[in-house]
């Protein structure tokens, strides 16, 4: 399998089928990002197909930093679209009430990964947004409250009640399938 940077300079080259390469090679990574984001499939693949656009265009500006970051570009190129995409299509919703649950944290280890990301698209547009972007992406309550347009407290309240929620509903999952 040929590296990142060998396909990169491919690409760069112009090389058509590297193009296709890249497309095939990260299309899944692509869109398991996008589908924590976006809850509806189609929607997904639109955005991944927008960002893969971005990415073949913009691709002679990415300054290639050891194996791994082609693929770190391209998944913050993935997160970009898909905000972009849920501030224009979804009213971002946040919600005060807050589930009842215990104190114990659920084992998610034993939880499958593409039921945990529907479970987490399940959540308010606002809680997933903050979920996504500290769990996954790292920010700040800071970085968040400015690309959400809210206050700092109110991103840490939501990520709360956004673990709440999920914490409710993998509880509900392990006790449906006997885990």
């Amino acid at each position: 399998m040929e590296t990142e940077q060998e396909l990169l300079e491919a690409v760069k080259a112009g090389d058509r089928q590297a193009m296709r390469r890249l497309y095939e090679r990260y299309k899944g990574y692509a869109m398991s990002i996008g589908l924590r984001y976006i809850p509806e499939h189609y929607d997904v693949e639109d955005v991944v197909q927008d960002a893969f656009i971005n990415i073949i265009t913009s691709i002679h500006r990415f300054n290639f930093q050891g194996e791994g970051s082609l693929t770190a570009w391209i998944g913050r190129t993935v997160v970009n679209k898909a905000f972009d995409f849920v501030r224009h299509h979804e009213r971002i919703s946040f919600t005060g009430t807050i589930p009842d649950i215990a104190d114990e944290e659920p084992d998610i280890e034993s939880i499958p990964p593409e039921v945990l990301t529907k479970m987490i698209a399940q959540l308010p547009s606002g809680y997933r947004l903050v979920l996504n972007l500290h769990v996954f992406e790292h920010c700040s309550h800071k970085e968040i409250a400015q690309r959400l347009g809210i206050k700092e407290k109110s991103s840490a309240s939501q990520l709360t009640r956004a673990k709440m929620i999920l914490t409710k509903m993998t509880k509900e999952y392990i006790k449906r399938h006997g885990i």
